[in-house]
């Protein structure tokens, strides 16, 4: 009997580990992975061409079953990136950032007497999370941090970034969405709920991805892999519920507690 696989929806989910790589690894998904940067940098840079490079070398082995794509621009001024896709909150994110972001700026000091400068390229860390960073604030979707100073009310150091997306908070709709983030934004949260391009899109953005994101053309050993980084994902996201419904649970008992 053939498998049923209408819950698979009509376009990979760009949020699970094998949609990354589909659509923004370095097979095919280089003009992807482009146009995405260029829309969250917009006003900032112009990114023209990417090199990506062994994770391996920012310290990222394989079996940490994370899509962390090392990667060296060409562009007006010549910088790194890394980005990640988080599905799961966990203690110490934010010290998780700044741990890649400094390995990664280890390797980047120049060898020998160039290196008694210490110059170094900009480094921006990007973090896609499928959840919510803070709960204090629930409608931030778009964290852009930098190395400030308080005492000036100034940026301190400006060749070191960190730009982080939380899915969960981004709530536009059609009417609301203006920039080339919000764009992808929404097809990074809708991706596997669409049944076609849908209009607001610029088609020679947003073109590539539909074409190699239906499912129905994934061969048989790349179906597997989907499924298999679908199920993941919705693992991760029953873990997510449950942690928020516990937590919810223990607020309320500590609160009949207090007012006994």
């Amino acid at each position: 009997m053939k498998k049923n696989r209408n819950f698979l929806g009509k376009y990979v989910d760009m949020c699970t580990d094998f949609g990354m790589k589909l659509y923004f690894g370095p097979d095919g998904g280089k003009p992807n992975l482009i146009n995405f940067l260029n829309g969250l940098f917009e006003g900032e840079k112009v990114i023209l061409d990417l090199e990506y490079r062994p994770t391996e070398r920012n310290g990222v082995q394989d079996n940490d079953r994370k899509v962390i794509f090392d990667l060296y621009c060409t562009s007006d001024d010549d910088s790194h990136f890394i980005i990640e896709m988080q599905q799961l909150s966990q203690d110490f994110i934010r010290d998780r950032m700044v741990y890649y972001s400094s390995r990664l700026i280890h390797t980047l000091v120049p060898r020998g007497y160039k290196g008694n400068t210490y110059e170094l390229p900009e480094v921006y860390f990007i973090g896609i999370l499928d959840f919510a960073l803070d709960r204090e604030a629930s409608n931030q979707y778009y964290y852009d941090v930098v190395l400030y100073d308080r005492e000036r009310k100034a940026q301190f150091y400006d060749k070191l970034g960190y730009k982080l997306l939380s899915l969960s908070n981004f709530g536009k709709e059609e009417a609301d969405i203006k920039t080339f983030m919000d764009m992808w934004l929404y097809v990074f949260k809708h991706m596997s709920e669409l049944r076609e391009i849908p209009k607001f899109l610029d088609k020679r953005v947003f073109g590539l991805i539909f074409d190699i994101g239906e499912v129905s053309n994934l061969k048989a050993e790349d179906m597997k892999a989907y499924e298999s980084s679908l199920k993941n994902k919705r693992d991760a996201e029953s873990i997510r519920i449950t942690a928020v419904r516990q937590g919810l649970e223990e607020g309320l008992q500590k609160g009949l507690q207090k007012g006994l």
